[in-house]
């Protein structure tokens, strides 16, 4: 017997490193966008990072795994490990849906995603699959649902859900973090405690 509908979250990215604006922002969705289940989906080869050294999809679930410890809302799925080429949106939500087919999914993504969103593989399918819960990016306001669905050609009839969540701009990257490692700076207070201490122990971004 199946057990009770969810709303899930859905929150792509490499997270190299994961850190705490990562985490607010989870949050703030699961809260606002009232979500049984935040789960947190590493990329293997995200599409737009092909040409840059990522670290191992191992270390970076296992910092992801340290990170949101003792919150059982929150939850990893590494569908994407295994998976031949780049990772796409499409794929990622297409196998979720049919891993769990009486859930209801909400793609996480900030403004600025959300205004490439027409130049993605298959944006529309994106659109059937799952809700949209957008965040603010400093500097890219919100697109409202008009235009929206002008860019995508989706007609009055086309079911678009989305919702818009107010989150604290916090300028804190996963770049900036490595790169701050790299010149030996102080990242703490940007990243979980046990993620810095793993991150030292690995000797990473060094």
């Amino acid at each position: 017997m199946a057990g009770p509908r969810m709303r899930v979250g859905v929150f792509g990215g490499t997270f190299d490193p994961v850190h705490l604006a990562h985490l607010i922002l989870a949050e703030q969705c699961r809260e606002q966008a009232r979500l049984d289940q935040v789960l947190f989906v590493p990329a293997a080869v995200p599409p737009h990072k092909q040409h840059r050294a990522v670290t191992p999809f191992g270390q970076r679930v296992e910092m992801l795994s340290l990170a949101i410890a003792g919150n059982p809302v929150f939850r990893i799925d590494e569908l994407e490990k295994d998976r031949p080429g780049p990772s796409y949106t499409v794929d990622t939500l297409t196998q979720l849906h049919a891993a769990r087919p009486d859930d209801e999914l909400f793609f996480i993504l900030g403004t600025d995603s959300l205004r490439d969103l027409p130049t993605w593989y298959q944006p529309r399918r994106i659109l059937e699959l799952a809700g949209l819960v957008i965040h603010e990016r400093e500097g890219f306001p919100p697109i409202p649902e008009k235009d929206l669905r002008e860019a995508l050609e989706l007609g009055s009839e086309f079911p678009l859900r989305m919702q818009n969540i107010q989150a604290p701009l916090i300028a804190v990257s996963s770049q900036d973090i490595r790169k701050r490692i790299g010149e030996g700076h102080s990242v703490r207070y940007m990243i979980p405690r046990a993620v810095e201490a793993y991150i030292a122990e690995k000797g990473l971004y060094r």
